[in-house]
């Protein structure tokens, strides 16, 4: 680890910082987190008792919202500390976490003196990793404090998975006698920890947070679904919104009260996807600017933190990144409304949730266009069928629920 240490430090002064700091120059989103992570040198020394709940994006600060509530009723001695490791991820925490937590913060870089600084200014008692954060100067430098250290929600996407096991060698030396427990989504996540050096005593089954979250109605209600069915294809990426698209105009030939809502994936896109639509002719507008489909056909979703929310004004909801190699996104933030979710094959990042929504007939996988728009038709036309979909996503919920309280009570005794 000294030796590691030594040359990540080297690494970071001589090749990562510089390159950061040009890039950061020409791009908006790198300079603000630089910022963010040189706001660690004007806080204040934190007094009392923290506990540190990280999230590195969007989906992990999803996934922790109720257990960091959870955890500010139960766990009164401590003052709850966020962090996230991007712009948006830090956003959405502050915007969810604004009255229960003590303070929203970056992630301080994997660099020896950062993390000193980090460490002094917070000084956790605890410290709890949504999903695959392994750091492993900070992790080092958290165990040689002896403060307890978790991985909750751990999973291990089958991509990530066939380089980590190459390195099984420098894993172990990173996991033994670092994390006080790596607690997994699946069997088969703790399985892969294990082989990549991780102790058998250390990995322990918890389930999945988000089968733990609740399905909460939007405070505003403003959406106008204009007594019309509505497709919500969300979180979609680059080759996906033709298909998404393409199967739109086949299913609303038929079906003429259909319209879509399209979330893609990154704004920095929403020049390209106006494009895309444009050249269907359908009329179309934008969120931001409140526009309804009693006048568009379609609406793009062009703001951020809205979409998790706006499933629950859908019919149908397609999940993106599953038609490309991204490997899907979470299908659960439209399950947890009681929606049927379709979405591609490529589905490796939620492989555990995909497997528990398909068994329980609560969500289907479409391999390709032409199946997207069957599956569909099938949900449109047949009531039936429709309406079994929806009460099997509350039995997938209601049988996988508990991981909070797991994960409360191993925090507890640690």
């Amino acid at each position: 680890m000294l030796i590691y240490a030594i040359l990540s430090t080297i690494l970071f002064i001589f090749v990562i910082a510089p390159i950061y700091l040009l890039v950061a120059c020409f791009r908006h989103d790198l300079f603000i987190r630089l910022t963010g992570f040189l706001k660690i040198f004007s806080i204040k020394k934190i007094e009392g008792k923290t506990i540190m709940f990280h999230g590195v994006s969007v989906g992990e600060i999803i996934a922790l919202e109720d257990l960091v509530k959870r955890a500010s009723k139960e766990l009164t001695e401590y003052k709850i500390i966020v962090t996230a490791g991007t712009n948006t991820g830090k956003e959405l925490a502050e915007s969810k976490f604004k009255d229960i937590a003590y303070q929203v913060l970056y992630f301080p870089p994997d660099f020896p003196p950062f993390i000193t600084l980090f460490l002094n200014k917070i000084h956790p008692e605890k410290v709890i990793i949504a999903e695959t954060e392994i750091w492993p100067n900070f992790s080092y430098m958290v165990s040689k404090r002896n403060i307890p250290l978790f991985i909750i929600n751990g999973r291990i996407s089958d991509h990530s998975f066939k380089y980590y096991k190459h390195l099984a060698f420098f894993f172990k030396m990173i996991f033994d006698n670092t994390y006080t427990k790596i607690l997994t989504q699946s069997e088969m996540d703790r399985q892969k920890f294990i082989k990549m050096g991780a102790s058998p005593d250390t990995c322990e089954v918890m389930g999945n947070l988000k089968f733990d979250i609740e399905g909460k109605i939007p405070d505003d209600m403003e959406f106008d679904k204009a007594d019309c069915k509505v497709i919500l294809a969300g979180s979609t990426h680059k080759g996906e919104d033709e298909i998404v698209l393409n199967t739109f105009g086949n299913v609303h030939n038929k079906h003429k009260n259909t319209k879509l809502l399209l979330a893609p994936r990154h704004l920095t896109r929403l020049d390209e996807v106006t494009t895309l639509v444009e050249k269907t002719g359908y009329k179309y507008g934008y969120y931001s600017k409140g526009d309804t489909f009693k006048d568009k056909d379609i609406i793009i979703l062009d703001v951020i933190g809205k979409l998790a929310k706006l499933y629950y004004f859908c019919d149908i909801a397609f999940i993106g990144g599953s038609f490309n190699k991204t490997g899907g996104h979470n299908p659960l933030e439209a399950a947890i409304y009681n929606k049927p979710v379709l979405s591609g094959p490529e589905i490796s990042n939620f492989r555990g949730i995909y497997a528990i929504l398909t068994e329980k007939k609560a969500g289907k996988i479409v391999n390709s266009q032409k199946d997207f728009e069957n599956e569909t038709l099938k949900l449109l036309e047949d009531k039936d069928y429709y309406d079994n979909v929806c009460k099997n996503c509350s039995k997938a919920f209601e049988q996988n629920k508990g991981a909070i309280d797991f994960v409360i009570n191993k925090i507890k005794n640690s």
